[in-house]
């Protein structure tokens, strides 16, 4: 899975070639991304919206993700008339008739479970989306949108990977598997933190053991993040967020590394900063 944001069009239709010449098919975004990079609201949509247009036959080969409920400075909304008229300028951007996964992206305390629900509803009714899944919500906000809804959710998109376990003991993942949810895991390189320089311990005792485990395995170190992620039994997705072509196919070598149960728990036990009960 890769998440789409994009500068311009040559270089956006560049990285999708890479991600589908990687056997990615699973192309993720959403309306607010653009003004975290100082653009415009919907940005990303519609950037790749141009290159929906402009590159015969990739519509076909993908399953197309967007996500909708965040506005900068409210900062969360999702009641229903609202989450409908985000839906359709999203396929509105992405120059497309259906929206093949459409995420509420972060739970919008002021809306009630049902009216989220009619709204996700009459978007699938009126085949504007195919299916619904929720992003960074609670297993108990699952379960309440859930018990609205006439259809099932498909997907949870949380954040996970080696430095970030919290999903690992708060029931989310538990609830994944209880219900068959997709995990579409969010920054599984900690946003860059496990590339990049840091003086944080618990960060660099994690940077130790993935090194350790990628000379083992003779890959790179994010090869090895995505693979840990990948090891659980709820079967998580990693979302690919490079925005370089490179980068986005060394992701396949996650598929080379071997891990023994010791050297996953070597990684878990690093980022929680000590041993486990």
């Amino acid at each position: 899975m890769w998440r789409f944001r994009g500068t311009n069009i040559d270089s956006a239709r560049d990285l999708a070639v890479a991600a589908l010449e990687s056997g990615i098919t699973l192309f993720d975004t959403a309306d607010v991304y653009g003004p975290d990079n100082l653009e415009t609201f919907g940005a990303a949509e519609a950037l790749f919206g141009q290159v929906l247009k402009t590159t015969p036959g990739l519509r076909d080969k993908i399953v197309l993700a967007t996500k909708g409920g965040i506005i900068p400075g409210i900062p969360y909304i999702s009641r229903g008339d609202y989450l409908i008229r985000a839906a359709e300028a999203s396929l509105a951007r992405l120059q497309t008739d259906v929206i093949d996964l459409y995420q509420v992206h972060r739970p919008d305390l002021l809306a009630h479970p049902a009216e989220v629900a009619a709204a996700l509803d009459k978007l699938r009714q009126d085949g504007k989306i195919k299916a619904a899944g929720v992003s960074n919500h609670s297993p108990a906000q699952v379960a309440a949108l859930q018990a609205h809804l006439p259809f099932k959710l498909v997907s949870i998109q949380p954040e996970f990977s080696p430095r970030a376990v919290d999903i690992l003991f708060d029931g989310v993942l538990d609830q994944a598997m209880e219900r068959d949810l997709a995990v579409l895991a969010w920054s599984p390189l900690a946003g860059g933190r496990l590339l990049g320089a840091t003086d944080d311990a618990r960060t660099l005792a994690v940077i130790a053991e993935l090194d350790r485990i990628a000379a083992a395995n003779g890959v790179g170190r994010s090869a090895v993040a995505y693979a840990w992620i990948l090891a659980h039994p709820s079967r998580p997705i990693p979302l690919i967020g490079s925005q370089t072509p490179a980068r986005i196919r060394e992701a396949t070598d996650a598929f080379k590394v071997q891990f023994t149960d010791a050297d996953w728990y070597a990684v878990l036990q690093a980022a929680m900063g000590g041993p486990l009960p």
